[in-house]
């Protein structure tokens, strides 16, 4: 849901970097129509919001949980066709979902971040999901899914990203 207090939190924190923020919710979730595609469907609207909304210019990607899966297929559907700047996953559900590995070249643009103590995506499958890529995973000490009480220091990590040099 948009509304989630981490979605919410990667919004501000890319306004705070000087990027305009989207957040709508899935197909089927809250008010929006459409039901559940197993993230393809999904893929396909955040695809289409893109093109319709920022057909060019500068590009940030950002997931959380489910959203981190699809964002992972959408920028493998994008690379390639045009920049992408800075890529945010956080709490990327890899325990359920079958993330798109990344390109080798997005690397060193993407953010994972991650809680240590994540009790519904195991830290350890997403460390099996990075590591092949050799994709480095920031871990919050104590963290959970949702960042409870963390959320200024996962919007901190989030904005230094976004503030630095590629």
């Amino acid at each position: 849901t948009m509304d989630n207090k981490v979605v919410q939190t990667l919004a501000r924190a890319f306004v705070q970097s000087g990027w305009n923020a989207l957040r709508f919710n899935f197909r089927g979730v809250g008010q929006s129509a459409g039901e559940y595609d197993a993230g393809n469907g999904e893929r396909d609207d955040f695809l289409a919001v893109v093109q319709q909304l920022a057909p060019e210019g500068p590009l940030a990607l950002a997931g959380f949980s489910f959203g981190s899966f699809v964002m992972s297929h959408a920028l493998t559907a994008l690379w390639g066709e045009r920049s992408i700047d800075k890529v945010v996953l956080v709490g990327t559900a890899a325990s359920r979902f079958t993330v798109a590995t990344l390109p080798p070249e997005a690397h060193e643009r993407t953010l994972v971040i991650h809680g240590e103590a994540d009790d519904t995506v195991p830290l350890a499958a997403v460390m099996d999901w990075a590591r092949p890529q050799i994709l480095p995973v920031t871990v919050v000490p104590g963290g959970s899914h949702f960042f409870h009480g963390q959320l200024p220091l996962l919007k901190g990590l989030v904005v230094r990203h976004l503030s630095a040099a590629v």
